[in-house]
């Protein structure tokens, strides 16, 4: 238990003086920078992807049923009538 109780709080030391070292203002600049970047590309959220990959595949669903369709009448229209 002494020896947990050592690491916590040698742990909480290094962050907090992580926290108040340069390191910190460089990690801050650096996510600004590179989110300005990303916003700058045209990019969309992985949110946005999923829906449009859903919308995609019942797209191609309903496609498939249809050019079925399609070919189920053109082979009625084919037959000849008696």
């Amino acid at each position: 238990m002494q020896q947990n109780r050592l690491l916590e709080e040698l742990s909480g030391k290094i962050s907090a003086l992580l926290a108040q070292s340069p390191a910190k203002d460089a990690e801050k600049n650096l996510r600004a920078l590179l989110a300005g970047f990303f916003a700058k590309l045209d990019l969309v959220t992985r949110e946005e992807f999923d829906v449009q990959a859903r919308l995609l595949t019942r797209s191609r669903e309903q496609l498939s049923a249809m050019a079925s369709r399609v070919a189920e009448l053109e082979a009625r229209i084919a037959k000849p009538n008696p």
